[in-house]
């Protein structure tokens, strides 16, 4: 049987989730609740709507079509031009709308795809990954919320000697991960509040298991890159930072990095999905501040 799974995205030509040039999958469904997520079309796992009203004629097309009759016009006041709104509980993602706009105002995110067809689009590149030395990245979401889907998706890539990284928050039970972390030539293991207490409050799941779990695959001597959002106020503080040090310091023969990703405002995809960001409006890091953190991450941990 041909395992089938939910995607919300594929980035061709990406060169920043791993060694080369590399096509970044991504998949729905997120045990987290991160505050500052940056891609919060990712965290439920069904297909949902994304609105674009710049890109909104005002046809009433969409509103035609649900046929769950979700979508209606308000003015708001605008006597020029009306919006269409949408109930989002009524809502089943079947994407009638989205494939009758003729403005493409509406954005249906997540499909389903079986291995095989993703397979198929993943040989489209197989000669930039050669000659790149890159490959394919799992990402979401957290592409081990979908855990047969990733194992099966994996195994077809080893099979073609494709290179694979998974992105993940390593949130996860540790069968789940024992099975994966076999078939994955690289672990993208992101790591977001040490104190578990912060990490509950902005995450909403303790810290505990992501901690085992990096601590399992270095054991098992997979390569992973430790990978920090860098949220000001949360994960640049300084008693993070010394207690991410020292946690990766015990750990730094089986890490081959550590990368900083700064924050940035991604508020208006929330606004898009209908829902509320849940940070306050914060300053992306100054380069020069980024470039502190990781020389002096380098230094703690790796003595470099």
């Amino acid at each position: 049987m041909d395992a089938t799974g939910v995607i919300f995205d594929i980035q061709r030509f990406s060169v920043h989730d791993g060694p080369g040039i590399r096509t970044t999958v991504f998949l729905k469904g997120c045990p987290l609740r991160c505050r500052w997520c940056h891609n919060p079309e990712g965290i439920f796992p069904e297909p949902e709507l994304m609105f674009f009203e710049y890109k909104c004629i005002s046809c009433g097309t969409c509103a035609r079509v649900c046929p769950e009759k979700a979508i209606f016009f308000s003015p708001e006041g605008r006597k020029e031009k009306a919006f269409p709104k949408l109930e989002r509980e009524k809502c089943t993602g079947c994407g009638v709308c989205a494939e009758a706009c003729p403005s493409g105002a509406w954005r249906l995110v997540g499909k389903r795809i079986t291995v095989g067809e993703l397979i198929s689009v993943l040989e489209r590149d197989e000669v930039l990954y050669d000659r790149s030395q890159g490959g394919v990245t799992f990402s979401g979401g957290e592409p081990l919320f979908q855990p047969d889907f990733l194992f099966f998706a994996l195994q077809a890539c080893k099979e073609r000697r494709i290179h694979t990284a998974v992105d993940t928050s390593g949130y996860a039970s540790p069968a789940v991960l024992a099975r994966i972390a076999p078939l994955a030539d690289l672990f993208l293991f992101d790591l977001k509040p040490m104190d578990e207490e912060e990490h509950r409050r902005y995450t909403g799941v303790s810290n505990r298991i992501i901690h085992e779990n990096l601590r399992a695959l270095v054991r098992l001597g997979r390569p992973v890159v430790v990978r920090v959002p860098l949220i000001p106020g949360i994960t640049d503080t300084e008693r993070n930072i010394q207690a991410l040090a020292g946690f990766l310091r015990e750990l730094r023969h089986g890490i081959q990095g550590v990368d900083l990703l700064p924050y940035h405002d991604v508020a208006e995809k929330y606004q898009r999905l209908g829902r509320t960001y849940g940070m306050p409006s914060l300053s992306r890091p100054a380069e020069e501040r980024v470039a502190e953190l990781r020389d002096r991450l380098a230094r703690a941990v790796f003595g470099r």
